[in-house]
């Protein structure tokens, strides 16, 4: 995620070692649609999951 600009990555030389990782902005911007899919898949799991209910294969 680093090289894709989404995290920046704070390494300090020090014992023991320590590395801090932050979001960019780019990173902060993918937080309202990744909490819109949340929402989505809370919103659908009852319908999901009766859904694979149905598809489930009985056991012989």
């Amino acid at each position: 995620m680093e090289h894709d600009g989404l995290v920046s990555r704070t390494a300090y030389a020090q014992v023991p070692p320590r590395v801090e990782y932050a979001l960019t902005p780019t990173g902060k911007s993918l937080i309202p649609p990744a909490l819109a899919l949340a929402g989505w898949a809370i919103e659908h799991v009852p319908h999901i999951e009766a859904n694979r209910a149905l598809h489930q294969t009985p056991p012989e």
